[in-house]
């Protein structure tokens, strides 16, 4: 008996599809002032919402301290809103930072967690 290696003439391709998730209206998935639509998102980022925003600076892809430097909030929503293709300007996002910080961060827990 002789031993014939196996010959491999061809290998498996593996495929990785992406998929996106946008409105189609090109706006955010829930409104600013829509903080309840989310019971736990919204417990978190009225009680302890050094932890919350902590957590969307990790799910981004930043530091977790990343929070902790002035203006950070503005420019990750910001980023954000591009990354979503969500419709908007820096104006928008400012006011929604300076006005409503805590409805601005759950509103961004909330598109996260949606895509």
């Amino acid at each position: 008996m002789s031993y014939q290696p196996e010959v491999i003439t061809s290998q498996q391709q593996v495929s990785i599809t992406s998929y996106t998730v946008t409105n189609s209206d090109g706006s955010w998935s829930s409104n600013v002032c829509d903080c309840c639509d989310d019971m736990g998102i919204c417990l978190c980022g009225a009680f302890v919402p050094c932890i919350l925003s902590c957590r969307v600076a990790e799910d981004y892809g930043e530091c977790c301290l990343l929070p902790c430097l002035p203006g950070t909030m503005l420019a990750m929503r910001t980023g954000m809103r591009e990354k979503y293709h969500i419709q908007g300007s820096i104006c928008d996002d400012w006011v929604v930072m300076h006005c409503l910080p805590l409805c601005g961060l759950c509103q961004m827990a909330r598109e996260q967690k949606r895509h």
